[in-house]
């Protein structure tokens, strides 16, 4: 007897590496959400929730990047929330979180899983 698996993953292509400029974000409208992309050093891009944990409000793009240690940042332009860019942690509000994605360059494109069932 064969078991299928489905998949309720699919990695959406964002933008090219090239259209990120290092240390700012930008928005993608990926499978009906808006999420912001960071890219840090090299092609090294992350990707989470455009909507701020906070406030609600879609301004995470437009956040401070920075890191602590050697884990990368962003501030939430509002309220100055930090948030680990990998995990999505809050380091100055353990009860908030921000959302994140997994994220990966192939051939110079950025491609951001998305979980279609969520």
């Amino acid at each position: 007897m064969s078991m299928t698996i489905e998949t309720t993953t699919l990695w959406i292509h964002a933008c090219e590496v090239r259209d990120l400029e290092p240390g700012w974000g930008e928005v993608a409208l990926l499978g009906g959400r808006q999420v912001a992309l960071v890219r840090v050093a090299g092609d090294e891009v992350y990707a989470v929730d455009h909507e701020d944990p906070h406030t609600g409000a879609p301004v995470m793009a437009r956040g401070i990047t920075g890191s602590r240690g050697d884990r990368p940042t962003i501030a939430s332009p509002l309220h100055k929330q930090v948030y680990d860019l990998a995990t999505g942690e809050c380091f100055t509000d353990p009860s908030l979180a921000l959302r994140t994605y997994r994220a990966r360059v192939v051939d110079g494109a950025v491609e951001v899983e998305v979980d279609l069932a969520a």
